[in-house]
């Protein structure tokens, strides 16, 4: 990680994911995302769109897209939220973004593939080598309901009796 003092911006960390029903998960992961990037580094949060979550989970999220984005935004550690692109496209994301750090949660596999692919095949055939560095985020098992289909699941069970 570059120094601060000699960078003309902070560092950026760059973090993405569904987030519907917000949990202490979900908190936990963007807090340490965050702490990836140091002192004084921002976190830009990609919130998936709702056709994006029908296409990869097979269903819809229960909360609409721009009310996850604004949930997520309102938390203390998030700089900025925004809805990402239909298409997933990591170049556009990189590119328009320019993360130092791309953060990414223990059941991102397929993310991780793609952005190990990309950054791959563009440092190999590009001048302008992209410095990013990939982490990958824990889960957090400090709490029974650290997931939405934990919380769906709770939800049916006691609403079923």
């Amino acid at each position: 990680m570059a120094n601060q003092k000699t960078r003309n911006r902070p560092v950026v960390v760059l973090a993405s994911g569904v987030f519907d029903l917000l949990h202490l998960g979900h908190v936990k992961f963007l807090e340490e995302a965050k702490h990836a990037g140091g002192e004084n580094a921002e976190l830009i949060v990609i919130i998936a769109r709702d056709n994006t979550v029908e296409r990869v989970k097979g269903r819809k999220p229960i909360v609409p897209e721009d009310q996850r984005r604004a949930l997520v935004e309102s938390l203390k550690v998030v700089d900025i939220a925004i809805l990402g692109l239909e298409n997933l496209d990591i170049n556009q994301v990189v590119t328009k973004i320019k993360p130092d750090i791309i953060a990414l949660g223990y059941d991102q596999e397929q993310m991780l593939h793609d952005v190990e692919t990309y950054l791959k095949t563009h440092n190999n055939h590009h001048s302008n080598k992209l410095p990013v560095k990939i982490v990958k985020i824990g889960k957090f098992e400090a709490d029974a309901l650290d997931s939405s289909s934990k919380i769906k699941q709770k939800i049916v069970e006691k609403f079923s009796r």
